[in-house]
Formats: C-alpha cells, sequence, structure tokens
C-alpha cells in the first residue's frame, strides 16, 4: 500500500532559551499546523509516532495530549540525531503494512544551551556510552582533546577526507556559506543571517578546522507530518491532499496546490564491521551506513541521484555535507570538495541541496531534525516554498543519520492528486 505526507508543519527554530515555551507547546504548534495542512482533525488521527532525544520517559503522551485525547497508541522513539526520520519511518511502515490508514509523526526537543556532551543523550559518561566504540576509534587514530566531543569526531574526519584527498579549508566552509545564504529566505531557520567563505573561515575555531559557522546549534523545536494511505486518499478526496503550508510566511495558506507527495522508498541502516574495520573518523561517523541506505532506497523505487531535484541531507558539521554527497552517489570519492565548490550544489546547479539552510542555518533540535527535512521537501515538491523554491522540483530526497548508529534516507515524489 502507498504512504503519502498529506500535511506538514514545524515551528520555528529557536535557540534554547529563547522562547518561553515547553516542549508540548512546540508540539501543539507544528502539529495543529500539520494537521490543518492535511485538512484533517486529530480524531482522525489512528496512531501517533513521536521522537525526541532529552525529555523523559512518555513525554510523546504529554506532547501528542495537547492535540488530542482520544486513547489512540502513541510510539515513543530515540534514534539519536535521526529520532525524527526513525519516527516518520514508524509511521510509513504503520501506514504500507496496513495497519493504519492515517498516522502522526511529531518530533520535538528542547535543549539546554552549549555543546552536546559525548555521553549520548543523557549527558552520560563515556565508558557507559552507547557512541564509546565510535570515540575509541577516534581516541586511537588522534587522541582526545578539549574540545565538544561531536565536533571532535567530525573535525577529525575532516582532517582525515583533507589528507585523503587534498580537500581544503575554504570548500568545508563553502558548504557553510552556502548554507546559510540559503536559510535567509526560510522563516523557520534559527539563524538567516549571511556570511561568506571568508567569515565562516575567521570565526570561532571549535576543533581544527571546524569553525563555530560550520558546526549546527544546539536548537528548541518541533516538527511534525500526516502519513496517510492511499485508501484514505479515495476516501477523503482532496480534504487529505494537503493545504499547501510553508508558503514563506510560516503560516498554512490554505493554497490547495492539488499535488500529493509520495513516501516512494525509505530504508535505515545501522553500523557494520565496515564502520569501524578502517579505524578511521570517516567511516566511524557514518558514511558507510548512508551510502547503504541510499542503495537500498535507490533499488527500491527505480530512481536514482540523477532524478534528483532537491535534498536535504545532515549537515551537522560542514564536513558530514561532503562525506554525505560521496554516500549518495553525487561524486566520486575525494571529489566532494570540488562539487560544493563549482556551484552544483545549490540554485542553478545540478542540485539545490539544503535549501532550508540545513542543520548548520536552520538549526538541529535532535528529535525534530528528521521530520524537518521532510516538511522542506514538501513544501518544495508542492511548488509552495517561496522565496526559497527550487524550480520544477518533483523529486526530493531527505537523509537523516545519528552516531550510534543508525541512517535513514526516505525518496520522495510529487504525484498529482485526482
Amino acid at each position: 500500500m502507498k504512504a503519502y505526507v498529506a500535511g506538514v508543519g514545524m515551528t520555528r527554530f529557536e535557540k534554547p532559551e529563547t522562547r518561553e515555551w515547553q516542549y508540548w507547546d512546540m508540539v501543539r504548534e507544528a502539529g495543529t499546523a500539520a494537521l490543518a495542512d492535511a485538512g484533517i482533525s486529530y480524531d482522525d488521527v489512528e496512531q501517533v509516532s513521536v521522537g525526541y532525544c532529552f525529555q523523559p520517559s512518555t513525554a510523546g503522551q504529554r506532547a501528542a495530549y495537547e492535540l488530542g485525547l482520544t486513547g489512540i497508541p502513541v510510539y515513543n522513539v530515540n534514534n539519536n540525531c535521526a529520532t525524527g526520520s526513525t519516527a516518520l519511518m514508524l509511521a510509513r511502515q504503520l501506514v504500507e503494512g496496513g495497519a493504519a490508514d492515517c498516522v502522526l509523526a511529531l518530533g520535538f526537543e528542547k535543549m539546554k544551551r552549549g555543546s552536546l556532551g559525548g555521553g549520548g543523550a543523557d549527558g552520560g559518561d563515556f565508558a557507559t556510552s552507547p557512541v564509546a566504540r565510535h570515540y575509541g576509534v577516534m581516541a586511537a587514530r588522534h587522541g582526545f582533546d578539549m574540545t565538544p566531543p561531536t565536533a571532535q569526531i567530525f573535525g577529525d574526519a575532516a582532517r582525515e577526507h583533507m589528507e585523503k584527498y587534498g580537500t581544503t579549508e575554504a570548500q568545508l566552509a563553502a558548504v557553510a556559506a552556502k548554507n546559510h545564504r540559503h536559510s535567509a529566505h526560510n522563516p523557520y531557520a534559527q539563524f538567516r543571517d549571511v556570511y561568506d567563505v571568508d567569515d565562516i573561515l575567521a570565526a570561532r575555531v571549535v576543533h581544527r578546522p571546524l569553525t563555530k559557522l560550520q558546526c549546527s546549534p544546539t536548537s528548541d523545536g518541533a516538527a511534525a507530518a500526516v502519513v496517510v494511505s492511499e485508501r484514505f486518499v479515495e476516501e477523503r478526496g482532496s480534504g487529505a491532499r494537503g493545504a499547501g503550508a510553508g508558503s514563506g510566511s510560516g503560516l498554512a495558506s490554505g493554497s490547495g496546490s492539488g499535488w500529493l507527495v509520495e513516501i516512494v522508498a525509505q530504508a535505515m541502516t545501522t553500523d557494520t564491521e565496515e564502520s569501524f574495520a578502517s579505524g578511521s573518523c570517516i567511516d566511524v561517523v557514518g558514511q558507510p551506513m548512508s551510502r547503504a541506505a541510499a542503495r537500498q532506497v535507490y533499488e527500491r523505487s527505480g530512481l536514482g541521484i540523477e532524478d534528483v531535484d532537491v535534498v536535504e541531507l545532515h549537515d551537522c558539521f560542514s564536513v558530514n555535507e561532503l562525506l554525505t554527497y560521496e554516500a549518495l552517489g553525487m561524486c566520486a570519492p575525494g571529489e566532494s570538495g570540488k562539487l560544493v565548490e563549482s556551484g552544483a550544489t545549490t540554485y542553478g546547479g545540478r542540485w539545490v541541496v539544503n535549501p532550508s539552510g540545513g542543520l548548520i542555518s536552520k538549526g538541529h533540535p535532535l528529535g525534530a531534525t528528521g521530520i524537518a527535512q521532510v516538511a522542506e521537501l514538501v513544501w518544495q515538491l508542492r511548488g509552495t516554498a517561496g522565496e526559497r523554491q527550487v524550480p520544477g522540483a518533483e523529486v526530493g530526497l531527505a537523509h537523516n543519520i545519528g552516531l550510534g548508529g543508525a541512517a535513514v534516507v526516505t525518496m520522495l515524489r510529487a504525484v498529482r492528486g485526482g
């Protein structure tokens, strides 16, 4: 059975402690927008999957109760930075498997200021951390510095890429400059300031070669998506096709674009022996997982990266965008620095990557990120993304990754509603 994204919504991503709200306030805002976008009420929802990392057990229920008290199942999901896309994947599986015709996927996070620790979402120590093995690979090859652990492991991956392929600091900075430039037109983005490559390079170094403007920030925010079956669409007609939110105002516009967005294929992978065998930070931060997930999606969908128009990928640090270009098959290994420098991944190029501004500039509330990526792609595929619209976009790809590890790749396609 086919699955469609019928409605999406999100809050603006905010710096922690900037706005006086609780996580359930975020979910009320994002979830209400998604339901309105789909043209349905919470009474139509049969099950709910909720992703978050930093709130307590059953926070998903507390959040969903803001939308209604109907007694339906609520699943709590935690998969590190891939949590949002995991919640969406659960929703899709419930629909495709025939267990439900309408599932609401929610993702949210209320975070603390400052860099993430290396002990997992609970801030525990390295000895009991689910990513201890990953950081052990880093420490064995590069040592351990007194810098934020996540920036350190990705920064070390960047240094390996530079040493192996000749990638330059300017090419890494070009990723961040592109994404900051894209976010200027996104009302949901945490940051909307524009920086050039020189600005990026001149910013404070977090862990060499990564500067502050190449690192995703901690963020508060929520996102939501209504996933429905083909049967639901046929029975509900135009009311379940999505109203066309995200036109640039940050509010549901009710424009009724008449386009459905199909989840054509989706895959999740976790670490294999390949992740650790080389002793390389490039592998341990997830490039093999991303490559495997992309390959599965291409095989299942019958579509390749050459068919994709717009990409939202997990640029938690600038280097991870370059690693993901290679994993998705956008270029050969080692050619990603030249690819971004050529302009192939921005407006006027072969693809537009992270028109939202990506994690670097839009923000990164862990549980919301994966669903927010899909929200952006839905708006792009409907043609309702306003100033950041990718002309003629029909096929989109989302990539969300979490250390420890999980990589989720989702292929979306616009189809004309009946």
